[in-house]
C-alpha cells in the first residue's frame, strides 16, 4: 500500500500554528513528543503518513524525495535548496509563520537608510580598514544573491553561529542579516533596518516534491488530500506526477 508522506515541523510555534491551519478543515493532528519518540497522525487519514522533522530539515528531506509534502518556511526553502522550483512546488501559502530577512545596521549610522548609502559605506569601510565590512548571517545564499543583485561587492558574509544580532557587539561583524518578524530584538541591540524593502518575505508555505515516487494510487491520495484543505494550485499537473 502506497502512502503520502507529509513533514510537518515538530516544535515550537511552528509546529502550532501548522496543527491549528489543517483544524480549520476539520483535520485533526495527534501528536506525540516524548523523550525519545516523535510521532504523529492524521485522524481519518490512514494513508497519510506525518512525519515530525525540524523545520530547517524539511527542505532537505522533500529535495531527496524522502517526503513527499512538507511545510516550512520560504526563507529555508531558497537558502538551503539551490535551484529550489526545478525539484519542489508551492502548493500553498498558509498565511502563517511570517518574517522578513533584513538587513540591519547600528542606529548610529544616521546617513545610512538605503543599500546605496550601504555600499557607499561598504567601499569607504575597505579603503580604510584594507578588508571588506563583515555581514553576520545564517543566509549566505540568499544574501550573496541579493548583494550581486544590489551591486555591493565591498562587504563579506561571516558564519554567525549564535545570536545573529549581538555579533556587532562581539566585534565580530559590522552590519548583519537575519530573519525578524516584529523587530523588536533589532531594536533591543540598538539596530536599524535599511532599504525600502526586505531582502525577502517569507511565510510557512505547503510544498510538493517533484523527486518524490508519485504512482497511481499516490497521486490518488494526493488529490484527497488537495480537496480537503481547498488546494487549486495551477501549476500542480496530477497526472504528469506519475510514474
Amino acid at each position: 500500500m502506497s502512502f503520502l508522506k507529509l513533514g510537518i515541523p515538530s516544535k515550537g510555534r511552528l509546529m502550532d500554528l501548522t496543527i491549528s491551519w489543517f483544524a480549520q478543515y476539520g483535520i485533526r493532528i495527534d501528536a506525540f513528543i516524548g523523550s525519545r519518540e516523535y510521532s504523529a497522525s492524521i485522524l481519518g487519514m490512514p494513508k497519510i503518513k506525518v512525519i515530525l522533522i525540524s523545520a530547517s530539515e524539511i527542505p532537505k528531506e522533500l529535495a531527496a524525495g524522502r517526503i513527499d509534502l512538507g511545510i516550512t518556511g520560504q526563507d529555508l526553502v531558497r537558502e538551503n535548496i539551490p535551484m529550489w522550483r526545478e525539484t519542489l512546488l508551492e502548493l500553498k501559502p498558509l498565511n502563517f509563520g511570517k518574517a522578513d530577512l533584513v538587513l540591519a545596521v547600528p542606529k548610529f549610522w544616521v546617513d545610512v537608510e538605503s543599500i546605496d548609502d550601504f555600499d557607499a559605506v561598504a567601499i569607504n569601510f575597505r579603503r580604510e580598514n584594507e578588508f571588506r565590512l563583515r555581514i553576520a548571517t545564517k543566509y549566505h545564499n540568499l544574501m550573496r544573491s541579493y548583494l550581486r543583485r544590489m551591486g555591493v561587492a565591498d562587504c563579506q558574509l561571516i558564519d554567525s553561529q549564535g545570536a545573529t544580532e549581538g555579533a556587532i557587539k562581539n566585534n565580530a561583524a559590522e552590519a548583519i542579516a537575519d530573519i525578524t518578524s516584529s523587530g523588536r530584538t533589532l531594536k533591543a541591540n540598538h539596530l536599524k533596518v535599511i532599504g525600502d524593502k526586505p531582502v525577502l518575505r517569507s511565510q510557512a508555505t505547503l510544498y510538493l516534491s517533484y523527486v518524490s515516487k508519485w504512482p497511481l494510487n499516490k497521486c490518488k491520495i494526493l488529490e484527497n488530500f488537495n480537496s480537503k484543505v481547498s488546494i487549486k494550485n495551477p501549476n500542480l499537473n496530477v497526472k504528469e506526477l506519475q510514474v
